[in-house]
């Protein structure tokens, strides 16, 4: 093997079902090599092992070669999505009792922990009253054995953090957990919703951080020494020890690499680009070749973040997809998703000979059961739970071992308590998908195909509201091959619904519009009399591992052209390594009194007495903020671009300054001499 002068990339994406790993010449643009190795969830290291020893083999690249590694993923996306990050607390410090029901922030609590505390300042950083340590510490003390991590939220901590930090470091020294401040994910005001980004935060520090120790062991073990970087949901790279902290940040990261890797394959300036994966189908819509980053900030799981993402639409739609019956249905009326469940073709693939077994014992018996086609095993999370006393009998049926779900549950209230410990990754299911579906008509082969052909016969065996199979063996055609196409069209729609009401959302329309009865009669056909036509005007790129599987039919539905460009199964892994670094500062002044600005930038504000004084210490400050983050993400030869904007409004005739921001922006690629 010849030492390699090149400057190398590697590109490594973890998602939900699939990790992949891209090998890519810096100098040449040019993609040596690709690979794919299904994540495994309960040890990291096997999945992205496999897929950078493959691509890096298929490139025949010395790994010392290697001078830049970085990483996207989808697992804060999805943990989100699936409502499976680790338990956390959050402490809210000055805020009245009705604050959990502004911002979303209650939703987001779910069960989890929150305390209160007397604290808090004003907006200009004044303090309102003392920060209560003493109440703080005690009711820590009540719940640091229930969680894993803290989130803080104080009011108006991005005019004065100084309560923020006393809270972290009062935490820290008391439970040694990870602690979130607010300050530091967002500049802006609103402290519920800073909360809800804190929070999400803090249970998401100890999956990120897995990824990040797994992936550095793997580098070491193979002799490479090079920078990790990782993408942030607004598609920008930063080093790891960077967003380690901050992993809420990774949200949106694979669908943001998946957006950069699109434009580096695909030359559309004005396109609807969708990446559909195992677990979630991401949309965005291109515009004179560039994503629009969401105002508000990103929204995944039903949660309305702070975090500075590109406009992208998630939705629980995947070929790993769970496929149901909707209840009281008529004949085979189906629901795709949100929650992921490993395919059937793919558990036979490591334990075929327990899954032919299973699903053809439930095909012999005459009566079909309601949890037919249906695997448990428990997780890596199993020894640590803490479990009710339904949860603790499923658990107990379980052991050890992967079994048919027939043979654990006995009661409705198991039923429940299995959903529950799905939904919080301790037990994995594995049932019947889009993925299955695939296998049996003949469009995708990567598993077991016999597997896959049982479950759709055992789920085509289920029964609607009036009793009869809703999937019957025809002349010419199987009742597995019946219900299978209904399970691809089915998404096929669904994916049409989501792609049109991204695109409707774009053109400032209502989204609701793409469920419109008017819309669904122009996507179905099912009009004589009128003329209706509902579909997109720009082409749509598809990405991602199933993208050739469904996203031709999608076109047709949608009457657009459709393109899945050469490399599209590794979009995320290839937006990787392409991606810059981009980091941002932000300094905000207030004027609490005519002739008096506050210029906020940590704990005490600094106080300047003219405005174009305190104008030019603001992006002084924002400018040396910048600069030592985008040092620590990263760069090392960077731009900064620095703006000023200011609120005035107008009070009898004369003008008053309410406030100004000063904004800096770095941008530059990573290191790779």
């Amino acid at each position: 093997m010849v030492a390699q002068q090149r400057r190398i990339a590697l590109g490594v994406d973890t998602g939900g079902t699939y990790t992949d790993a891209v090998v890519y010449d810096e100098d040449a643009r040019a993609i040596l090599a690709k690979a794919k190795s299904p994540t495994t969830h309960d040890d990291l290291s096997i999945g992205i092992s496999g897929a950078i020893d493959a691509a890096l083999d298929s490139a025949d690249i010395d790994p010392a070669a290697v001078r830049m590694v970085a990483l996207s993923t989808t697992l804060a996306t999805n943990a989100l999505v699936e409502g499976t990050g680790r338990p956390a607390c959050l402490v809210t410090i000055g805020f009245e009792e009705g604050a959990l029901d502004r911002g979303g922030l209650r939703e987001a609590v779910g069960p989890d922990a929150v305390v209160a505390v007397d604290g808090g300042h004003t907006s200009h950083g004044d303090q309102v009253a003392p920060l209560d340590l003493d109440a703080l510490a005690d009711e820590i003390d009540a719940v640091a054995d229930l969680v894993d991590a803290f989130a803080v939220t104080a009011q108006f901590a991005t005019r004065n953090a100084e309560h923020e930090l006393a809270a972290r470091d009062l935490i820290r020294e008391r439970t040694g957990k990870p602690v979130t401040c607010s300050h530091h994910l967002s500049a802006r005001l609103n402290g519920p919703k800073r909360g809800v980004t804190a929070l999400l935060n803090s249970r998401l520090i100890a999956l990120i951080d897995e990824l990040v120790a797994t992936t550095g062991s793997i580098l070491e073990e193979r002799g490479i020494d090079a920078p990790m970087m990782i993408v942030r949901g607004n598609g920008s790279l930063v080093s790891t020890d960077f967003v380690r902290d901050r992993p809420v940040e990774t949200i949106l990261s694979g669908p943001a690499a998946s957006l950069v890797g699109a434009a580096h394959l695909a030359a559309a300036d004005d396109a609807v680009i969708s990446d559909i994966g195992g677990t979630t189908t991401d949309i965005a819509v291109v515009r004179d070749g560039l994503p629009e980053f969401s105002p508000d900030g990103a929204s995944v799981g039903g949660h309305r973040t702070m975090v500075e993402a590109v406009m992208m639409h998630t939705y629980g739609l995947g070929g790993d997809s769970e496929v149901a019956l909707i209840d009281r249905a008529v004949g085979a009326q189906l629901e795709i998703g949100p929650r992921r469940v490993v395919p059937l073709s793919l558990l036979a693939d490591r334990a075929g000979a327990v899954v032919h077994s299973v699903l053809q014992r439930q095909l012999d018996s005459d009566l079909p059961g309601a949890w037919d086609g249906v695997f448990l095993e428990p997780t890596a999370r199993i020894h640590n739970a803490k479990l009710d006393r339904f949860e603790q009998e499923v658990v107990d049926a379980l052991g050890d071992e992967l079994l048919p779900a027939d043979r654990v549950i006995r009661s409705s209230l198991q039923e429940r308590a299995i959903r529950r410990l799905v939904g919080r990754a301790v037990i994995r299911m594995s049932a019947f998908t889009p993925t299955d579906a695939s296998h049996v008509l003949g469009r995708q082969a990567t598993n077991d195909v016999e597997a896959a052909r049982l479950g759709a016969e055992l789920f085509a065996r289920r029964r609607d509201r009036f009793g009869r199979a809703i999937a019957e063996e025809s002349r010419t055609t199987t009742a597995a091959e019946i219900i299978s196409t209904v399970v691809v069209d089915t998404l096929v729609r669904r994916s049409a619904e989501a792609l049109l009401d991204a695109a409707l959302v774009r053109d400032g329309l209502p989204a609701e519009a793409s469920t419109s009865a008017l819309v669904a009669a122009a996507i179905d056909g099912t009009t004589r009399s009128a003329r209706v036509v509902a579909g997109l005007g720009v082409p749509l790129i598809g990405l991602g591992a199933p993208a050739g599987t469904y996203y031709p039919a999608i076109g047709e539905l949608l009457g657009c052209a459709v393109e899945v460009p050469e490399h599209a199964g590794v979009a995320n892994a290839i937006g990787a390594v392409v991606a810059k670094v981009r980091v941002r500062a932000e300094i905000m002044v207030t004027c609490p009194r005519r002739g008096v600005y506050r210029i906020h930038s940590g704990t005490d504000p600094e106080t300047a007495w003219e405005r174009p004084e305190a104008r030019d210490r603001a992006k002084a400050l924002a400018t040396e903020a910048v600069t030592q983050a985008a040092i620590e993400a990263g760069a090392v030869d960077f731009e900064i671009e620095t703006t000023w904007t200011e609120k005035v409004i107008d009070v009898e005739g004369r003008p008053m300054f309410v406030e100004g921001t000063a904004t800096a922006i770095a941008s530059g690629r990573p290191n790779l001499d």
